[in-house]
């Protein structure tokens, strides 16, 4: 693992302004988010990683768990890495986390000026049982697959019915700008990124110190809802994607 490279991150979770903090949260909080956080690292999601501080191999904050996502193949977002996070308050596991992608992103059910995710699991779909580990992999899948009727990206839900080739066209234009070419988090990491990293963590802030308390509800829309993060399923809605980009999508 790269500790420069892992230390960056760290600086950017520790120097953020945060509402969610660990003092914040009860000891029945703190306990699920440890499992939680444990069970992640033993066994991620595919192409989701953990950011943790280099010094402990945790994260530095249990209130806001930060995660990096490889964009899926056969994907605008193929060959980049996006950062994210999961907001958690004290309420936590009766009441979801919100996620944000940190990452400037153009996707339908991602607001591009906060980052936050639209997505059935971390609202009418959560359960205190669900687990992150799930949710992660069902974001990610919502890159596979968006739901566009639900958007916080009115454009980018317009595009994605109307013209898929324009849609893919900005969303790799923003991938290309925003998004990593290497993972952070993999071993042997080439250390020069980290000059390229510092930049996008200071264009990143704001989005971080936007997504306050307001942002719980950032949309009132229906949201998407993929309930299986299988590759099988994956794969069989991209194709159905490129079939008929008009109808609605088929949720997971």
């Amino acid at each position: 693992m790269s500790t420069n490279r892992i230390s960056v991150y760290s600086q950017y979770t520790r120097s953020s302004s945060s509402s969610s903090t660990s003092e914040n949260l009860p000891p029945r909080t703190l306990a699920r988010l440890s499992r939680e956080v444990r069970s992640l690292q033993k066994s991620p999601p595919e192409g989701v990683r953990l950011v943790v501080d280099e010094e402990t191999g945790l994260p530095t904050n249990l209130g806001e768990l930060m995660a990096e996502m490889q964009g899926p193949q056969g994907t605008p977002y193929e060959g980049k890495y996006f950062l994210l996070k999961l907001v958690f308050g004290s309420e936590f596991p009766a009441v979801p986390p919100r996620g944000f992608f940190l990452t400037k992103i153009f996707h339908p059910n991602v607001d591009l000026s906060t980052g936050a995710i639209c997505v059935n699991t971390l609202k009418k779909d959560w359960t205190s049982e669900t687990k992150l580990s799930h949710v992660l992999a069902v974001i990610r899948c919502l890159l596979i697959v968006p739901f566009p009727e639900s958007s916080l990206n009115d454009e980018a839900g317009k595009l994605f019915m109307e013209s898929y080739d324009e849609y893919a066209k900005r969303a790799r234009l923003l991938a290309d700008v925003h998004g990593r070419s290497s993972s952070m988090t993999k071993e042997g990491a080439d250390p020069a990124d980290d000059v390229t990293l510092s930049k996008s963590i200071a264009d990143e802030r704001g989005v971080l110190q936007s997504s306050s308390d307001s942002s719980r509800n950032n949309s009132q829309k229906p949201a998407s809802s993929p309930d299986s993060p299988s590759k099988k399923l994956a794969a069989g809605a991209v194709g159905a994607k490129k079939v008929n980009k008009k109808k609605s999508l088929k949720r997971l």
